[in-house]
């Protein structure tokens, strides 16, 4: 097959762009020069027109690992075979000296460490999605790439040679030799030399790898997943883009949630949704800087609201609010998964659940960190307002449907949120607000959920009002504190979610799906896989319970170590588990990662015996 599996791929990047290498030695995505930028390399989604920078051995009898530099994001790929072991390091240099990385690009550096090796290189670039012609410039020092737009230089001591669009050349090391590649912007100077040298690129990843060793230090968390928690840490600061503080929600666009079908999205930016797990993971393990960076994005959006409070969904990781969506009807999509889409129509949808997530943020961040600033709290009044007067109304909720608008249980309760964290806020800093037409409010969705969101029958709370079909967000009730995680209807919800398909529930082997496509339609064709941020759902609220019933603890660590076995060997998650256990949607996502870091944190406290109340908010 010429596509990799998802799951095959690690992750580098420079806090701007990233790129994705797989186990054979390919990197198949690279966006410059920033996560939301057209690609150079996109051979992921389409494997003969996207584009690759490919280094293997000649020799297909070897086998293949990857594995970190530990505690950094610098990747090595391994090969081995029975008269040599070869290995590629790849890295995007940072330093400590600069907020500006020292060489904008990638570095490969290639060595053998036993034995000899005979490597092949190929690097044929496809700029601006496959859509832009390039020239292709052989000289002493590599090779150039020019197009009307960009100008790429691969920097090589390596004789190259052009075949297509491209360059690629051969070559042997000897145990203890090495030979580096540099794949970066050229500078507007003609004349700039271009050449790398082993010194050079041994220096740039000394300094990268010493960039990570003094970020992930900074952790406080001292738990029983250490080393799980250090990735998904080190893999979320490799999702933020640095100089606006955004995260994104993946580095990659339209990797399918399910093979053949529709359901491809473009996770290059910012969803106001995922706002408060940035914040709360973050904090809980120590990362204040990076949390109120992701703050002060936030502080911005809510600066730029419309006048009568409303805010976009997501937005651009600079902050734009356009995001227009459209199709690469050239390319074929992952293994023939169309359409290609980039940019993102979510930005115009209305999701109400956003209003919460963000208060519930600023509520934490006021808490745990820096108090929040009376400008801001001017436009979290407004905000609050808006909420009270449009929470009756029907959106397209957390999972974006394309069917519809209806009455979504998780964005009333999140609504519910929004009032509820502008209260307390007001209340602990004394902050002016509208007390009673708040708490009035507040007290009304309250009862509606309780009244039309339960269902007698189906003992649960169901995905919209009045409604049958259970959604995997209601999990969350307990973590926002709607209800108590020991309250009996909450127990039944978490009993009837945590039953198989077959028998009416939303769990299969320990992993979760969202909801069931067949019983509630979301306007689009296929089917997907379990949805790996609703297992850390369910592990937290089941957590949450064991005040209850102390089994519930036992079977909550049981599902959490089991979904970690479904990591790729990196540690790191798509959005997606397919049913033969691979990795479907974007990748890596930060969601999953950010709602690993809360349910390990969680789940080590009530192990420990720490949590001798239920926690208060």
């Amino acid at each position: 097959m010429p596509y990799q599996p998802i799951e095959d791929y690690g992750i580098i990047g420079n806090l701007r762009t990233a790129a994705l290498v797989a186990k054979n030695g390919s990197i198949d995505w690279f966006c410059f020069p920033h996560f939301d930028s057209p690609s150079v390399f996109g051979a992921i989604l389409d494997d003969n027109k996207g584009g690759h920078f490919r280094i293997s051995p000649t020799t297909e009898e070897i086998s293949r690992k990857q594995v970190y530099v530990p505690d950094t994001n610098i990747l090595i790929t391994r090969f081995l075979a029975a008269d040599g072991v070869g290995e590629i390091i790849d890295c995007m240099p940072l330093s400590l000296s600069s907020d500006v990385p020292p060489f904008l690009g990638l570095i490969r550096r290639v060595r053998v460490v036993r034995g000899a090796m005979k490597f092949r290189l190929e690097c044929v670039p496809a700029f601006n999605y496959g859509r832009d012609t390039h020239s292709t410039e052989i000289i002493s020092e590599g090779a150039r790439f020019n197009t009307s737009a960009l100008r790429f230089r691969l920097a090589s001591s390596v004789p190259l040679a052009q075949f297509g669009a491209g360059v690629g050349a051969e070559f042997s090391l000897d145990e203890g030799q090495s030979q580096s590649f540099e794949f970066g912007q050229l500078n507007p100077n003609e004349n700039e030399p271009i050449g790398c040298s082993e010194q050079s690129t041994e220096e740039l990843i000394r300094e990268t790898m010493l960039y990570w060793h003094r970020w992930i230090s900074k952790c406080n968390y001292r738990g029983r997943w250490r080393e799980t928690v250090h990735r998904s840490a080190l893999a979320l600061k490799l999702l933020t883009f640095q100089p606006t503080g955004a995260i994104v929600a993946a580095v990659t666009c339209s990797l399918p949630e399910s093979l053949g079908g529709p359901r491809n999205w473009d996770y290059r930016y910012t969803w106001i949704r995922d706002a408060a797990f940035t914040v709360y993971s973050l904090l809980r393990i120590g990362f204040l800087e990076e949390a109120t960076q992701f703050v002060s994005f936030l502080d911005a959006r809510c600066h730029e609201m419309e006048p009568d409070g409303a805010l976009q969904t997501v937005y651009g990781i600079d902050g734009r609010h356009e995001l227009p969506e459209f199709t690469l009807d050239h390319w074929e999509g992952y293994k023939g998964s169309s359409p290609v889409r980039v940019g993102n129509a979510a930005s115009q949808q209305l999701q109400l659940d956003i209003y919460g997530e963000l208060m519930d943020s600023l509520y934490l961040y006021n808490k745990y960190a820096t108090p929040i600033s009376y400008e801001l709290w001017a436009y979290l009044r407004r905000l609050t307002n808006w909420v009270c007067k449009h929470w009756q109304e029907k959106d397209e909720a957390i999972w974006e449907v394309r069917g519809g608008r209806r009455d979504f249980v998780y964005s009333k309760m999140m609504c519910w949120v929004a009032v509820d964290r502008a209260l307390r806020l007001a209340g602990k800093r004394s902050f002016p607000a509208d007390w009673a037409a708040w708490t009035e409010t507040r007290d009304q969705i309250y009862e509606t959920i309780m009244q039309h969101g339960w269902n007698q029958q189906r003992g649960a709370f169901v995905q919209q009002l009045d409604g049958e079909a259970l959604d995997a967000s209601t999990l969350m009730m307990p973590l926002v504190f709607f209800v108590s995680p020991t309250d009996p209807r909450m127990l039944q919800t978490m009993d009837a979610i945590n039953r198989s398909p077959r028998d009416g529930g939303l769990v299969s082997n320990g992993l979760v799906f969202r909801y069931d496509v067949e019983k509630t339609p979301d306007g689009l064709k296929g089917t997907e896989g379990t949805f790996n941020i609703c297992t850390f759902w369910l592990v937290e609220a089941l957590t949450r319970a064991s005040h209850a019933d102390p089994k519930r603890l036992r079977q909550a660590r049981y599902l959490f170590e089991q979904i970690l076995s479904y990591s790729n060997h990196l540690g790191l998650y798509a959005e997606q588990i397919g049913h033969q256990g691979q990795a479907l949607g974007n990748f890596p996502q930060a969601f999953t990662h950010l709602a690993l870091i809360s349910a390990a944190f969680n789940l080590d406290r009530y192990l420990d015996g720490l949590e001798k109340t239920s926690p208060v908010n």
